[in-house]
């Protein structure tokens, strides 16, 4: 069962609208072009934060992920993460039918 994030607190995710999905990913990993292409395809709606790009933001993966920077590593409106999930396992999260 993926962690509660009570507080994030953190400033780059301030300003974003608390109904969008975030996705941790980097421009290399395979992983995330895969799941960008089903999530874009699905017509699913999504933020998508570079970690090479934004130290607060890996620092944050690491968190979830008990130290490692996994992508993509998804954060979901409810506060919840999931590390590289599958396009069910997202529409499910998200109260979506498959």
């Amino acid at each position: 069962m993926p962690d509660k994030l009570t507080t994030l607190g953190l400033p780059y995710t301030s300003g974003m609208s608390s109904d969008l999905m975030i996705m941790y990913s980097t421009p290399w990993c395979g992983y995330c072009h895969r799941l960008k292409g089903e999530l874009k395809r699905a017509g699913i709606e999504f933020v998508e934060v570079n970690i090479e790009d934004d130290p607060n933001a890996a620092d944050l993966v690491e968190q979830i992920n008990g130290g490692n920077q996994v992508v993509p590593t998804i954060l979901f409106p409810d506060g919840t993460s999931a590390t590289n999930p599958s396009l069910i396992e997202v529409k499910k999260r998200l109260g979506i039918s498959a």
